[in-house]
């Protein structure tokens, strides 16, 4: 049973694809080709149940884009559930409100490069 893309969530990833927030899409202008330090970014990227926002596997990193579900009780806790899932990956996870891509694009690429590990 493969862990990452999994067949039966492929249109749901498609879609979601076809369907970004205009934080993501304007996420993914900086991440796509490979523009970000040389590192490869892959958008809407399964891992077991869970579509990520980017997912670098160089990297074993994930950067979600927050909206306001995430703020409330039940959008935290699946989050964590989702984060502690990843972890026992050995994925680790960089999150940022949406609201930072529009405000501060550099302040979110320079903490994405602050979780490389390689140069």
């Amino acid at each position: 049973m493969p862990i990452h893309n999994k067949p039966s969530l492929k249109e749901q990833r498609k879609q979601l694809r076809n369907n970004s927030t205009s934080a993501e899409s304007t996420l993914w202008t900086y991440l796509k080709n490979k523009q970000l330090d040389g590192r490869k970014f892959r958008r809407q990227h399964s891992a077991g149940n869970y579509i990520l926002d980017f997912y670098c596997p160089s990297e074993n990193l994930v950067v979600e884009l927050d909206g306001e579900d995430h703020f409330w009780e039940e959008g935290i806790r699946r989050d964590e559930e989702r984060t502690a899932y990843l972890h026992s990956l050995n994925i680790r996870v960089v999150r940022f409100e949406n609201k930072w891509v529009f405000q501060d694009i550099e302040y979110v690429l320079y903490e994405i490069r602050k979780m490389f590990t390689s140069p």
